[in-house]
């Protein structure tokens, strides 16, 4: 495992960490799916040990992630570890039988007390504002929230993670304050959005997640027209036949470099985010050991040329493809 600074913090992070949404199971909110359908707790257990033997010492989680259940997970196996950092967010709500937010100040540390407890620490690593919009940021409660926890030593560090589709406002507001040590944003083959942030923060010193770098599965190569999800799997809404037929078309041309490099498609989607210098950490879904092999596995930086040709089909031809998934979100 290679290892990376989060900007200009002191944190030395693995540069593949443990995504543990997954391990949150298959909750629901009303009728909503908030979860990548069921989880066993063993087998996730399985998967937070494996990650630790392949020297993954970051693990980001977040309070909706299970209504808490996936910080427990943490808290219990690797909370009282000093050799681990561990990220969460607060802000996403379940309230009244229906999926909001909060960034009340009053929230944001009520939150983070309660994440402190499921997690089993007296301070967390790494905190964040979980999507917040640039209203809330001008508002300020949160971030008078998450500045006062700062003072009082239940946060090391915090941050914001950013929307989907439209990340540099929010961005651009807290580098212009100077304002926070990190982002999380979505970056991979299908959605490079995040490209203008990821530039800009490497340059002011912010530390960089990257989070999707899978794209929830669609870059893995395993998925085809006739995929199905459960009820409780967020994807079900997500991962159409329409969006799997449109993005293994789309992707073709860049497929082809598995044949260069001998690669499969999983480890040509992470080593694309990896071959960015100002990316600190990727963090794909882990739910079980074999995920922790296949995600940590075959790693390689990118020649100029091919990091050139997969952003210029991303400025062309994946532009209807990324339409396709912003419609369903």
């Amino acid at each position: 495992m290679q290892y990376r600074k989060f900007g200009n913090t002191d944190l030395l992070v693995s540069e593949v960490g443990f995504g543990a949404w997954a391990i949150g199971g298959g909750t629901m909110v009303g009728n909503t799916a908030i979860g990548w359908g069921d989880a066993d707790d063993k087998t996730s257990e399985e998967a937070i040990y494996a990650s630790l033997d392949t020297g993954i010492n970051f693990f980001d989680t977040a309070d909706i992630y299970g209504l808490g259940h996936s910080e427990e997970l943490i808290g219990k196996t690797v909370g009282k570890r000093k050799d681990i950092i561990i990220a969460t967010k607060g802000g996403n709500v379940a309230r009244d039988g229906q999926f909001t937010i909060d960034y009340s100040k009053e929230h944001i540390i009520d939150a983070c007390e309660q994440s402190l407890r499921r997690l089993n620490r007296e301070t967390i690593d790494y905190y964040q504002l979980h999507t917040a919009k640039l209203s809330h940021l001008q508002q300020g409660d949160c971030i008078a929230a998450v500045q006062q926890l700062q003072e009082q030593g239940k946060i090391r560090y915090w941050g914001l993670s950013l929307i989907t589709f439209n990340p540099m406002p929010e961005a651009g507001f807290l580098v212009e304050n100077n304002l926070g040590n990190g982002f999380q944003l979505v970056l991979n083959l299908l959605n490079q959005l995040g490209l203008p942030v990821l530039n800009m923060a490497e340059k002011a010193g912010y530390g960089i997640i990257v989070r999707m770098p899978l794209q929830f599965g669609l870059l893995t190569g395993k998925f085809d027209g006739g995929v199905s999800f459960p009820e409780n799997d967020h994807r079900k809404k997500r991962i159409t036949p329409e969006i799997v037929n449109a993005c293994n078309e789309a992707l073709l041309p860049i497929w082809k470099l598995c044949d260069k490099y001998r690669c499969s498609k999983t480890e040509l989607a992470l080593s694309y985010i990896l071959s960015y210098s100002a990316v600190s950490v990727i963090i794909p879904g882990i739910r079980t050991a074999a995920h922790v092999q296949s995600n940590t596995s075959g790693l390689f930086r990118l020649e100029e040329s091919d990091m050139k040709l997969i952003e210029e089909t991303g400025r062309t031809s994946l532009i209807p493809v990324m339409d396709k998934i912003k419609q369903v979100g």
